[in-house]
């Protein structure tokens, strides 16, 4: 069996599993857990096997870095299907709590969900490979533990590289959270997939730290503050910019705009403005005529 093929089942495989996962955690929520776990489990687990096709696709396999590409964008637009709104990302949590727009247990709940699903999606990922169904998975159950870390570079390199990109897909999911899924998802879609592959020659552009978590934290080659400070710290401080960039404030934290000068709601009609002005012109005629 061909590695593409092994790759391709496990994708859909996981997409199917996380589509009835979903179905039946909706029948009993618990806060945002039973959405933001399924969606975290597929975009971790998919995105795993994609880092696979893209390591060791090009020499094990004999195809090119676009395949990889390719199907990151195909399971970014699958995620934003199945997930039904959920997001699988703390940091798009986050913002809504400083938007106030989910409370402190639901935040709290889906941070929960998202960690626990990544931890889990590593297992399912770690024992689909041990089962070596081709020559591709065969090297990668070998090199799991000796894994290489998705940070190439220093550590300021390396945040400023995850707090850029995390900086331009927050200000694009401010800006589009109000439009139609028919829009938001493939656009979305998009820029995550041009951001991994713009990012990976310094920290792969993940812009999610539970996906960060389970990729390369792992990984020998920097301390645990080291990756907290990369994939946590930066797109923390990227997050509350994008938020600020966009509205003006933090609703959590302060209503007062700093940025944008509020309009009016009520505007005057043009006539009254204009009847105001005649009125006052006699007023100031009577008066000099009265000096």
């Amino acid at each position: 069996m061909s590695a593409l093929n092994v790759s391709l089942g496990f994708l859909v495989g996981v997409t199917t599993l996380t589509l009835s996962a979903g179905s039946i955690l909706r029948l009993r929520p618990l806060w945002s857990f039973s959405a933001e776990f399924p969606a975290s489990f597929m975009l971790v687990a998919c995105w795993l096997e994609v880092r696979t096709l893209a390591e060791l696709g090009p020499w094990a396999a004999g195809f090119g870095p676009d395949v990889a590409a390719t199907a990151l964008f195909l399971v970014l637009l699958a995620h934003g299907v199945v997930s039904r709104g959920a997001s699988g990302n703390p940091l798009v949590i986050f913002g809504q709590f400083l938007q106030r727009e989910t409370t402190a247990p639901r935040a709290l709940s889906a941070l929960v969900g998202h960690f626990s699903a990544a931890c889990l999606a590593q297992l399912v990922a770690r024992f689909y490979w041990s089962l070596e169904l081709s020559d591709m998975h065969l090297i990668r159950n070998l090199m799991a533990r000796e894994c290489t870390p998705a940070l190439r570079g220093s550590m300021l390199q390396g945040a400023f590289a995850e707090g850029v990109c995390a900086l331009l897909f927050h200000l694009m999911h401010l800006r589009l959270q109000q439009s139609s899924a028919l829009l938001r998802v493939p656009l979305v879609a998009l820029l995550l997939t041009v951001l991994s592959c713009a990012g990976d020659s310094h920290t792969a552009g993940f812009t999610n730290p539970s996906l960060a978590y389970a990729l390369t934290f792992h990984c020998p080659g920097f301390t645990w503050a080291q990756y907290c400070a990369v994939y946590w710290l930066a797109p923390l401080v990227a997050t509350v910019t994008a938020l600020f960039l966009y509205t003006g404030h933090i609703p959590r934290l302060f209503t007062r705009n700093l940025l944008y000068p509020q309009k009016s709601r009520f505007r005057v009609p043009r006539a009254k403005q204009q009847q105001d002005r005649t009125d006052k012109r006699g007023e100031t005629r009577a008066e000099k005529k009265g000096a």
